[in-house]
């Protein structure tokens, strides 16, 4: 639980859970797609191993980049809504702006019209003094980038141990299977605790969802 406390001061809950999930779901499609398409059901599990672990941390470096550009991309982005609020030709304009960027109506508390207005125009009074920084590189987007790497990453061993454990290779990676896919039942009902989701339901629809996804990357690129 510490380390997952240490995760979190840098990537929220969903990106912790999304980023092991999408490290699930590739090593499952790497070792489902080795039973299905291997000649006469024969593979090297050590070169599986390998496969499946450098596609995990390959595909962990490209997520971490993208999570890095996204941050300043945002903060770049609000800088430019801010300067453009200052610029405003009038406060019904500047007020507008807000209401469609800070959109309450797709929340699941429901706000009276007035209350989302006097939030409108407390922003407003704020955003008058406050100073503009330059969006530049943070430590969450360092720390975040490295904490993705490795959590795609790690999301391949579990896979990759029963093939290297078992002297049957059609064994192995037969236990390997069913371990990843009950992992994406043990993600899911980490996600359905932190939404108003019953965990168990949640789980099941993760796995399902994984399942589907892992064959929809076979069927079109098998």
């Amino acid at each position: 639980m510490l380390g997952l406390s240490l995760v979190h001061r840098y990537l929220a809950p969903d990106e912790t859970l999304a980023e092991v999930l999408f490290g699930l779901i590739m090593a499952l499609t790497i070792t489902v797609g080795a039973r299905l398409f291997g000649e006469g059901g024969q593979f090297d599990p050590h070169r599986l191993v390998l496969a499946t672990i450098g596609c995990n941390v390959a595909w962990g470096i490209i997520d971490a980049v993208l999570f890095v550009l996204g941050g300043l991309f945002n903060r770049s982005r609000r800088a430019r809504f801010h300067r453009a609020l200052l610029s405003a030709r009038n406060e019904s304009d500047a007020l507008a702006a807000l209401a469609e960027e800070f959109d309450l109506e797709d929340e699941p508390l429901e706000f009276r019209a007035e209350d989302r207005a006097r939030l409108y125009e407390a922003l407003l009074s704020l955003s008058a003094h406050a100073k503009l920084a330059n969006p530049h590189l943070h430590r969450r987007d360092v720390f975040g980038a490295l904490f993705i790497v490795v959590l795609v990453s790690a999301a391949a061993l579990p896979g990759a141990v029963p093939l290297l454990l078992f002297n049957d290779p059609g064994l192995g990676l037969h236990v390997s299977n069913w371990m990843l896919i009950a992992l994406l039942l043990f993600v899911g009902h980490r996600w359905g605790r932190y939404t108003d989701v019953r965990p168990w339901r949640a789980g099941l629809i993760v796995m399902l969802l994984g399942v589907c996804m892992v064959l929809i990357a076979l069927i079109l690129g098998g």
